[in-house]
């Protein structure tokens, strides 16, 4: 399995979190953003035929807010085949705890 992935069943697991237990603004009003490291992006961008990626919220089993990346086809399709190399990348850092600290439009304070 390639660095800074999840299985399928761990996606849905958050995904569903996200969806029901905490999906709501209320729950999340402090998320403003996600840093995701360049290095990581690069590593999704290289899978073969991928033109594209979509993110998708979910939320872990401690309770923190997930960015899950995958590839996305030139047809708009997913790209989520572990067997061909085609992962759900789990890379990002919510914010707080990685904003900004100079961001011209949300500051960690806030």
């Amino acid at each position: 399995m390639a660095k800074n992935t999840i299985t399928l069943d761990t996606a849905r697991e958050w995904a569903e979190r996200w969806k029901k237990k905490k999906g709501d603004y209320v729950g999340h009003h402090k998320l403003k953003a996600f840093l995701i490291p360049g290095i990581d992006v690069t590593q999704v961008m290289s899978e073969c035929g991928v033109t594209n990626v979509r993110a998708y919220l979910g939320v872990d089993e401690d309770h923190v807010e997930k960015l899950m990346i995958v590839g996305v086809d030139a047809d708009g399709n997913d790209m989520i085949d572990e067997s061909k190399g085609f992962y759900i990348y789990d890379f990002s850092e919510p914010c707080p705890s990685t904003c900004n600290k100079k961001a011209p439009f949300i500051s960690e304070g806030e």
